[in-house]
């Protein structure tokens, strides 16, 4: 035996009379992601001093704003159209809280919730934080002065001011629920479809501004706001605008419908919860797109034959000769370009929708005018302006090809063919049905020649200052211009568009003259007088960028790899 006494073991641990205790509630959770959210964005305003001048300057303008608007809402308390403004105002804040985060996702990072896919979270939890993170920021600051002042205008007595706070919370809830719509979308957003939805955003918001534009317009000059009143009685049962609506009717004692109103506000407010929880789980559980296989047959055939399809159309589009070949396929890259590169997509529909909105919505309201179709004309022609800023980086491929003034002219020549091939009909088709709406057909040849002349003077300026005034997009972010390049674009973009119009000035001069003259019976001849005026400008202005092309593609691959 050893003389060492042996030790016993330790007694091990009775065992748990039940599961192991809970992990914390929410509470610490919540309080966590509000920090989070704080240090974000307090970091993100460490980064540079323009970022910090940006964020407050647009934190004053958002107060101001906010500030002269409750006070025009409070000034509404009594008027007879107070729960049409507010009711409606109240509509789209809600709208713009469900539908903005899609455009702008990077704009409020608790909207990312794959960020805390590895944590160990529970749903419930994580939505209650979510919930009181997205109260943090200056959206729903806003929102709440919006809806203070709206409640202001609407509460009428004790009753009425009873049933306002809850009304006012419930609101103010619905809003910043209403980001379950982002929340199911997050896959969606974080990929490649996602970012083009982002970088279209200019375009829903220029074309919903025009509509806004349109439509007070017509309320202005139809009756007044008495207009609305058959939206405003569907809004008044439409959550959250139906919590702003119990109000109004609990100051003229309709309890029932108060009840009803407040009750269906918080329905909807159940309802977008249970719907955000089974997002989140469905988000941090669920298997992406990138896990899944690839495309089936069928569908790789099918786009092969677009291709094949796209080669054939580009090589029937380029002139005969030598270099047919080498010109079908910067067509066919270009073409591609317009379909497949997020910025240069939402550029050519911002420019398409814009090109159709405004002369067509003024002739609609008869105060327009045939000749702004030219419009359309120039805003497509700045689609030819800094073209090889949309090749980024990878235009060092292209700059290996080019090796004289030819060369450039081919390529130039090549990228303004697949830019008329959508701008010639389109401008052709708007200035058409510009006549159409203003029964102005005896002015159709010459708005048609105008036009015409107008793009072949933007495809001439913009093949030189894509030469001259090359500047980098950045190929993320909703950014269009590298930063310390603003100027170049300005200088490219609004020079090449004034001096556009100035090489249009002889046909001008043409058309008045013939309308002083008494001419009427030539005007006719804008139409193909337009059509080869454009034309030679074109031809004229690709040769002339073409030997400054070549001369400076060092510089022109310097510019662009910015991005």
């Amino acid at each position: 035996m050893s003389d060492h006494a042996t030790t016993a073991p330790a007694p091990l641990p009775p065992a748990a009379a039940g599961p192991p205790p809970p992990p914390p509630g929410g509470r610490p959770l919540t309080a966590t992601l509000v920090r989070l959210k704080l240090s974000l964005l307090r970091n993100g305003l460490r980064q540079s001093s323009g970022r910090r001048a940006a964020y407050l300057a647009s934190a004053v303008v958002s107060l101001l704003f906010a500030a002269l608007l409750v006070l025009g809402l409070v000034a509404l308390r009594g008027h007879p159209y107070a729960p049409t403004v507010t009711l409606v105002l109240a509509a789209a804040l809600a709208l713009g809280w469900a539908v903005m985060p899609l455009f702008f996702p990077s704009g409020d990072e608790t909207l990312d919730p794959t960020r805390l896919v590895m944590l160990p979270l529970r749903p419930e939890p994580l939505v209650r934080s979510l919930l009181v993170a997205s109260l943090v920021g200056l959206g729903p600051f806003f929102t709440l002065c919006l809806l203070t002042g709206s409640l202001v205008a609407l509460a009428h007595g004790w009753a009425a001011a009873a049933v306002a706070i809850p009304a006012g919370v419930l609101t103010l809830l619905v809003c910043v629920v209403a980001r379950a719509v982002a929340a199911a979308n997050t896959r969606l957003l974080t990929s490649r479809k996602g970012r083009d939805l982002a970088v279209l955003s200019g375009l829903i918001i220029a074309v919903g501004a025009q509509v806004v534009n349109f439509a007070v317009q017509r309320i202005g000059s139809a009756g007044g706001l008495s207009q609305l009143d058959p939206a405003v009685a569907v809004l008044r049962w439409t959550p959250p605008v139906s919590a702003l609506s119990s109000v109004e009717e609990a100051g003229r004692g309709q309890w029932g419908e108060a009840l009803a109103q407040l009750v269906l506000a918080a329905v909807a407010l159940g309802l977008l919860l249970l719907w955000w929880r089974r997002s989140l789980t469905k988000l941090m559980t669920a298997p992406d797109g990138s896990t899944l296989g690839a495309a089936d047959g069928p569908a790789r055939k099918n786009r092969a034959g677009r291709a094949s399809r796209l080669t054939r159309y580009s090589y029937a589009l380029a002139p005969a000769g030598r270099e047919r070949e080498r010109t079908a396929a910067a067509i066919e890259r270009s073409l591609r370009y317009m379909w497949r590169d997020p910025k240069t997509k939402a550029a050519w529909i911002t420019s398409l929708a814009i090109g159709l909105i405004v002369p067509v919505f003024n002739a609609v309201q008869g105060s327009g005018s045939v000749y702004l179709a030219c419009f359309a004309a120039g805003m497509l022609g700045v689609q030819m302006y800094n073209q090889f800023g949309q090749d980024t980086s990878a235009f060092w491929m292209v700059a290996l090809t080019i090796s004289s003034a030819r060369d450039a002219y081919v390529e130039l020549r090549a990228r303004a063919l697949a830019l008329l091939t959508v701008t010639l009909p389109y401008a052709t088709l708007v200035t058409v049905l510009t006549a159409a709406l203003l029964g102005a057909w005896t002015q159709l040849p010459e708005a048609l020649g105008l036009s015409y002349a107008l793009l072949g003077a933007m495809t001439a300026t913009g093949a030189w200052a894509s030469a001259r005034y090359a500047y980098a997009i950045p190929q993320e972010g909703n950014k269009n211009v590298a930063p310390g390049q603003a100027g170049l674009a300005w200088i490219s973009v609004l020079g090449g568009m004034v001096a556009g119009a100035a090489l249009c000035l002889p046909l001008v001069g043409l058309q008045i003259g013939l309308h002083v003259g008494g001419a009427h019976g030539w005007l006719w001849v804008m139409l193909p007088a337009g059509v080869g005026y454009g034309t030679l400008l074109a031809y004229a202005g690709l040769r002339v960028a073409a030997p400054r092309t070549a001369g400076r593609l060092p510089e022109i691959l310097g510019a662009v790899s910015r991005g």
